[in-house]
């Protein structure tokens, strides 16, 4: 049974925990803004010399997502603390896929990431070794259809993806992410490899986790809480993201096959 910290807030269980893995996308802001109540908590988690990460499946590098923070009006105390799902992609796909030829699937802007890659990139994915997949195309945002009969044919080779959710919101807009077609490639008969919350990689690269007591703060059962599960790590659930209009938790666990350590209607001090 999950214990709901709305009343007496994150405060009542700080000094059980070393180290908080802090989800950024519906929990620190919505994508237009932050949320005020989280950025008090950050603050009193440093006051408590604590340390944390806010952590994010964002296919990009640490410091694009950084500018988007400070633009947002994040301190550059806080933006220290960032690490993506991109960065850790980037490190592997350098230290494995330097000689291999890609095609790209996503939006120009998430290239920035894999600049040093470039040479290998192709324009024609019947010409590719792997592919790598960051987003959806700018004109096919909500075309699922068109990315299985684009990729019906290619499933012997390997996908790459940089981001594993499967949807986010920005504002009161819902979007789908890179973990859809992933999802969708896998059906085809696809192997994909996934760089991101819940696999275990980018919480080693981005903390010392060894030996420290861990919560794990998050919006996404399928990310952040499965995560925080798969890692034998605490979790604490935020009610007012992702499956905000999901009204029974406990079916909702079931269904994901999760289970919640925490719970509250937004992240509070």
């Amino acid at each position: 049974m999950s214990l709901n910290l709305d009343k007496k807030g994150l405060k009542s269980i700080i000094r059980d925990f070393d180290l908080f893995f802090i989800d950024i996308w519906g929990v620190i802001h919505n994508g237009i803004k932050l949320f005020k109540n989280s950025i008090v908590v950050l603050n009193e988690i440093e006051k408590l010399n604590k340390e944390y990460v806010l952590l994010t499946n964002a296919p990009r590098p640490n410091n694009t997502v950084i500018k988007f923070l400070r633009h947002m009006g994040l301190d550059e105390n806080k933006c220290k603390n960032v690490f993506t799902s991109g960065e850790a992609s980037l490190e592997h796909l350098n230290n494995n896929y330097q000689n291999l030829k890609f095609f790209h699937i996503g939006p120009p802007r998430d290239f920035d990431l894999f600049k040093l890659l470039e040479n290998n990139k192709v324009k024609n994915i019947n010409e590719s070794d792997f592919i790598l997949c960051t987003g959806f195309f700018d004109n096919y945002k909500k075309n699922l259809n068109f990315y299985k009969n684009f990729l019906k044919n290619e499933s012997k080779k390997k996908m790459v993806c940089t981001n594993p959710d499967l949807i986010v919101d920005r504002g009161d807009e819902r979007e789908y992410c890179a973990g859809t077609i992933a999802k969708l490639f896998e059906e085809l008969g696809g192997v994909v490899e996934y760089f991101g919350k819940p696999y275990s990689l980018v919480y080693n690269l981005s903390a010392k986790v060894k030996n420290k007591k861990v919560l794990c703060i998050g919006d996404n059962l399928n990310t952040d809480i499965k995560g925080a599960n798969l890692q034998n790590f605490k979790s604490l659930l935020i009610l007012s993201g992702i499956h905000n209009n999901e009204a029974d938790l406990e079916k909702l666990l079931k269904n994901y096959g999760v289970r919640v350590d925490y719970t509250q209607s937004y992240l509070k001090w």
